[in-house]
């Protein structure tokens, strides 16, 4: 075949225009935004400065092995292995994954095959009475499958002599989308961004049940040594109120001190059940962290041990680093990648889709003639749709999509100011708390400096027995408030490591 040579000219030309066209893509391109990063954290800040508990190294990204603690350590990796929210956000991962994986099977061909057996009895009052009249009816059903009526060329039938056909057809069919305005790119693009969105969203979770394990675990250590401090002093009480009823009998003091020594006994003793509950609530939390049951627990959580210290230097990176770690940022970042894609996807559906597609398979009345040439049939051009009237839907489309991509632009704005007031909150709660450790460790010395002279002048008869019960509390007072503190500049650092984004790095739950 030959064409002229104008209509091989605009032929080409044609061919040209739809290969540019097949790379257009509607809507705008995303760019990662790059927001500021303030040069340091907690630059201006004098308690700061005056304490450097803090680096800029590099956050590890097991952080909570630098407490020391094998036990912790040991949770931690059971919880990775174990915890179901873990486990629901790695299965959300897949499904993001296999959605993309969808999505992108419209840029490609399909190709399929098929075949189909179909037995037909036609209408007698239908279509083929429309070729003659019932005084045709000599023409005999066998004839007309055989094609005897079609060549006689001259004589009309009548559906009443069609008897039932038998119609054996297999082949192959195609079709391709040329997604000439990027409309199916730009859904992949989208589902992609979502997908990697899952990721990390999965990345937070698992940044969040660390810190949680690290902050049930510590607090749990902290609620037992608060136990025991309270169970010595309830041992204590005890002792000093056998004191007072030996002086009672011996005519030094009066029944007043010893209905307050008793009084001084029985509350510290009604302390310890809300601690041991609380001691008990803990361990819960932690086996629910874990998936465990309670019968299956880790045994060693119930032994009493001391709370995980900190180290004296915590790395904390730079500030311009914090972005690219934190799974929420990133999160953030990749859900607005995903709203801008579908704007594009929105602005493609205003203009017209052209789909190819073609077939061809053999088909024959009779199976025996079914893989003769004359059996080929085939089919095949394009298929143009063009939107004309919608009721506003189109447009309403991408007025939703506009809108969620300012909404995710916002949220990604708010993700980052978020972040750094974060980690700097947690910077001043950190280093405050060992200040505040600091006057309390020297309010317990002197607690029991001051104890130890009320009791000496109480067996001295110098002092009367409220001075001894005062001095009594103000000592559990400062080892109870001391031993809390303890227990806050441990999980102050927990939520300094998690507002830092670091965990995830090169630990991933099981799939």
């Amino acid at each position: 075949m030959s064409f002229a040579p104008g209509l091989r000219l605009r032929l080409l030309a044609g061919c040209a225009v739809l290969i540019g066209l097949s790379g257009c893509e509607m809507g705008p391109n995303f760019v990662a935004p790059r927001p500021a990063a303030p040069p340091a954290y907690l630059s201006d800040a004098p308690a700061h400065q005056g304490a450097p508990y803090v680096s800029g190294d590099a956050v590890d990204p097991q952080w909570w092995q630098s407490f020391n603690d094998p036990e912790l350590t040991a949770l931690e990796n059971l919880a990775v292995s174990q915890n179901l929210d873990l486990q629901i956000a790695t299965q959300r991962l897949l499904e993001a994954e296999a959605q993309a994986q969808i999505e992108g099977a419209v840029l490609y061909p399909s190709l399929g095959a098929a075949a189909s057996y179909t037995r037909e009895g036609p209408s007698k009052e239908g279509i083929f009475a429309a070729f003659g009249s019932a005084e045709t009816a000599s023409t005999t059903a066998s004839s007309v499958a055989s094609g005897a009526a079609g060549a006689s060329g001259g004589g009309a039938f009548s559906g009443a002599t069609i008897a039932p056909l038998d119609l054996y057809q297999y082949g192959l069919q195609a079709q391709y989308d040329l997604d000439l305005w990027g409309k199916n790119r730009r859904a992949v693009e989208a589902a992609v961004a979502a997908a990697a969105a899952s990721q990390e969203a999965r990345r937070a979770a698992l940044l969040n049940v660390e810190a949680q394990v690290a902050s049930h675990y510590i607090d749990l250590r902290g609620t037992e040594t608060v136990l025991g401090i309270t169970q010595q002093n309830l041992h204590y009480a005890q002792q000093l109120v056998n004191l007072t009823v030996e002086r009672q009998q011996a005519g030094l003091t009066t029944s007043l001190d010893v209905a307050n020594a008793r009084a001084t006994q029985a509350e510290i003793e009604s302390q310890i059940p809300t601690l041991i509950a609380s001691r008990d609530a803990q361990i819960d939390q932690i086996g629910m962290l874990l998936g465990e049951t309670p019968d299956t627990m880790p045994g060693d959580l119930v032994t009493p041990a001391p709370v995980p210290l900190t180290p004296p230097t915590v790395p904390v990176g730079l500030p311009s680093d914090l972005l690219n770690r934190r799974p929420d940022v990133r999160e953030a970042s990749d859900t607005l990648h995903q709203a801008t894609a579908e704007i594009g996807n929105a602005q493609a559906q205003f203009y017209p889709d052209i789909t190819l597609s073609g077939s061809a398979s053999l088909q024959a009345l009779q199976f025996k003639n079914l893989n003769e040439l004359a059996a080929i049939t085939y089919a095949a051009g394009p298929n143009i749709t063009l939107p004309i009237f919608e009721g506003g839907q189109l447009r309403g489309q991408l007025k939703l999509r506009e809108a969620q991509q300012s909404e995710a632009a916002i949220n990604y704005a708010k993700t980052v100011l978020t972040a750094f007031y974060q980690v700097d909150t947690a910077l001043v709660a950190y280093a405050q708390e060992h200040a505040t450790l600091q006057a309390l460790t020297v309010d317990v010395q002197q607690s029991q400096i001051a104890l130890n002279l009320a009791e000496d002048q109480y067996r001295q008869g110098l002092a009367d027995y409220l001075t001894v019960l005062d001095a009594q509390q103000s000592f559990l007072n400062a080892q109870q408030t001391q031993a809390e503190s303890v227990e806050r500049v441990s999980t102050d650092l927990v939520t300094l490591y998690q507002a830092l984004g670091g965990g995830w790095e090169a630990t991933y739950p099981i799939r």
